[in-house]
This record gives structure tokens, C-alpha cells and sequence, in this order.
């Protein structure tokens, strides 16, 4: 396929901000997710400014041959080479991602092929989901009195991905219910007034209802987003504060009374000695997941697999913007038996293709909510997969 034309434009995402959506050759168009949670060490959304980069993408002329995977590395050296950059990174992760992925578009469609066989055509791995049931935190602002806890999770572990999104619904459904719901974050996450320890009682109950009546396996877990509640040194809730110690006794004794299958980042974004504890004390009877303190980030990955700070990793493509990269991330995950949990951002489009890369890039979860017609987009993509493989 030789690159002929690229059209860039300016859309809304969930929470109606401004967005970059590609399309290469005419084909379906990609686009690009913001997100609200941010961490440190996230790769810039866009070179100068969003308009910037849909302006140099209209102006594209480069016809570049693409026809594997691997033929990105051409678009990434074209974008360097007429943007003036040391990197393709620096392009700016929003505007990376969406360029790379509207030309593996494009590829896919030339080809007869689905999205997920041009990344990898021998996989056939079904991620487990992890989905977003109450939320909190940064999320779910405006509420009174809201748990300090960025999200609480469900895992189910039936064998078929179509039989996991039921259960995940149900367990949904059923939390909301309890907790007298009506309205939802950014995520579609149930919006509530309730501290931490009575949001993950209920879904804890919850959970064990739904493994009676499905006979299946399910797992709770947290996002506990802390470098958004880090402050002066402590961890600073809405009624009372943890130091480092205490905050790892505080998630320990959580893991231990929940059975919690799944916490992320349990700790800010800069403590990889926190998590090593938490990791050692886990005995990989729970996911320790970094989200901020990796940032989708090739070299903090290798930094928190030298210190053992992590068991499982948040990858997020807008964070860092080079699909080659990602790549990487998930080899060298696979290597060092690290578990992949490809994610969602609080702000998202109504492009699947993170299913696609999910399935493609063979991550072991995927992490994209369970409501609003954002969120089911993805669900629905990977419904379809699953039939088709």
C-alpha cells in the first residue's frame, strides 16, 4: 500500500474536548482518546498544539510503501524527518497514535484483513475484561462525599469473552442497584455518595452472588490512583490521612480482607520501592498494576522490572503514541511474565481499534469500562472477534 493521502480533523471525545482523528487513503478513520488521570512521565498529547498537527497531516506528501506492521518505522521517519524532530514521540502521542493507527487501517483494508491480524495474524488470545462498576477520585467530581478511590473493579474469568461481558454487566446492574445509582462518571462508572470500605463491600457481595449463579470465577479490584491524593508527603483522604507506611498496611489490609485480585497504583507515580513492598507481600495472588508510575513508557518499565515493582502493567496507546513501541512494551512484558492490561482514557471516542490491539498484541486484560456507547464500542468489537477466531 502506498500512502497517498492522509486528512486530518479536529473531533469530540466523551467529555466533548477536542480530539485528532485520522484517515489514510480514504479508509476508516482512527482517532485519538484524551485523558483527565494523567501521569508524569506521559508522552506530550501534540507538537505545539492540536491544530499544529492536523495542519502538518493535511499537508502530507510523503508516498510511503507500507505493507506489514513493521513498516511504520517509515512513517515515523518521514514524521521526523519533516517535522524536524529527534524522535517520532515528540510528534506528540495523541496525533502518533492516530496517524499510525488510521494507516494500519488503511493497510487492513487493502488487504481484506481485520485490524488485529495486521499487528499480528497468529494470535488468537481473547483478553480477560476489567471493568470500571463505582467510581471516584478525579473521575467522578461534583459528587458529595465520593470514595477517595478512583475505581472499583470486576474481573470475570469464564472462559468465553461474550460470557465475561454478561457477568460484568450483572455484577454492574447489581451494584448499582444496592447502592441506589442513578448517574455515572466519565467512565460510566456508577457515581455515588459513599466512602471506600461500604463501595467495596457491596461490590465485594455483589461478586459473590455473581459467582453462585454464573458458576465462574470473579475478581474485584481498585484503582486507587494515588499520586492524585499525594500530598505534602502523605496520602490525604477525605477524613483522615496515611503516611507511606501506613498507606501500604491500609492496601495490604484491603487485599487480605477483600481477597482483592487486582490493585493499581496503590502508591505515586515516583515510589518504586512502595510497589516492590506491595509486590513481594501480593505473592502474585494480586495484580500490583502500574499505571502512572509507568506512563506507557518503555525505560520506566525496565526500571520497575530491575527493582520487582510491579506484577502487571496499564498500557495505554495515547500515552505513548508509537505503536512500535507498544510493541516492545508488550514483548518485553511477555518476556519477564509481566501481565498486560491495555486500557481505555476517561475521555474516549467511539473508535474500537483498542480492541483490535488488544487482540493483536495479545494483552492478557483489557481495561474499558462497562457502560456508555463509548465504552461498548470496544465490548462489542471484541464480541465480534471472538466469533470470527
Amino acid at each position: 500500500m502506498l500512502i497517498k493521502e492522509v486528512c486530518a480533523r479536529i473531533v469530540k471525545d466523551s467529555r466533548n474536548a477536542d480530539t485528532i482523528a485520522v484517515s489514510v487513503n480514504g479508509a476508516e478513520w482512527a482517532s485519538s482518546p484524551n485523558g483527565k488521570s494523567t501521569g508524569d512521565y506521559e508522552t506530550p498529547s501534540y507538537h505545539r498544539s492540536l491544530q499544529w498537527c492536523v495542519d502538518f497531516l493535511n499537508a502530507w506528501c510523503d508516498e510511503i510503501s507500507v505493507s506489514k506492521f513493521e513498516d511504520l518505522a517509515r512513517v515515523e521517519k518521514a514524521i521526523c524527518k519533516n517535522a524536524d524532530l529527534k524522535n517520532a514521540r515528540a510528534f506528540g502521542a495523541n496525533s502518533l497514535y492516530a496517524f499510525e493507527s488510521a494507516v494500519l487501517k488503511a493497510l487492513a483494508s487493502e488487504q481484506g484483513k481485520e485490524l488485529w491480524q495486521v499487528v499480528n495474524s497468529k494470535n488468537r488470545k481473547i483478553p480477560f475484561p476489567v471493568g470500571n462498576v463505582i467510581g471516584g477520585g478525579l473521575h467522578s467530581s461534583g459528587v458529595a462525599d465520593r470514595p477517595n478511590f478512583q475505581e472499583f473493579l470486576v474481573i470475570p474469568f469464564a472462559k468465553k469473552f461474550s460470557d465475561n461481558l454478561k457477568i460484568m454487566r450483572f455484577v454492574y446492574a447489581e451494584a448499582g442497584k444496592k447502592l441506589n445509582a442513578k448517574l455515572v462518571n466519565d467512565e460510566g462508572a456508577w457515581l455515588v455518595s459513599s466512602d471506600d470500605e461500604t463501595a467495596l463491600s457491596v461490590l465485594n457481595s455483589v461478586r459473590i452472588n455473581a459467582e453462585k449463579k454464573f458458576g465462574v470465577k470473579i475478581g474485584i479490584g481498585l484503582d486507587v490512583a494515588s499520586s492524585t491524593l499525594f500530598k505534602d508527603n502523605h496520602y490525604r483522604y477525605n477524613t483522615h490521612s496515611h503516611s507511606l507506611e501506613s498507606q501500604f498496611s491500609y492496601i495490604s489490609k484491603l487485599i487480605s480482607e477483600y481477597n482483592l485480585r487486582y490493585v493499581e497504583d496503590a502508591f505515586e507515580q515516583h515510589d518504586f520501592v512502595s510497589f516492590a513492598k506491595l509486590n513481594k507481600f501480593a505473592r502474585k495472588k494480586c495484580l500490583i498494576v502500574g499505571d502512572d508510575l509507568i506512563a506507557t513508557q518503555y525505560n520506566r518499565l525496565v526500571g520497575a522490572i530491575r527493582t520487582n515493582s510491579i506484577n502487571a502493567v496499564i498500557i495505554k496507546p495515547n500515552q505513548n503514541g508509537s505503536l512500535l513501541e507498544l510493541k516492545k512494551i508488550f514483548d518485553l512484558c511477555r518476556a519477564r511474565k509481566i501481565k498486560t492490561v491495555i486500557s481505555h482514557r476517561s475521555g474516549e471516542t467511539l473508535d474500537s481499534g483498542l480492541a483490535d490491539y488488544a487482540v493483536g498484541f495479545g494483552a492478557d486484560y483489557i481495561k474499558c469500562g462497562v457502560a456508555t456507547k463509548w465504552r461498548e464500542a470496544k465490548l462489542n468489537r471484541l464480541k465480534e472477534i471472538e466469533k470470527k477466531i
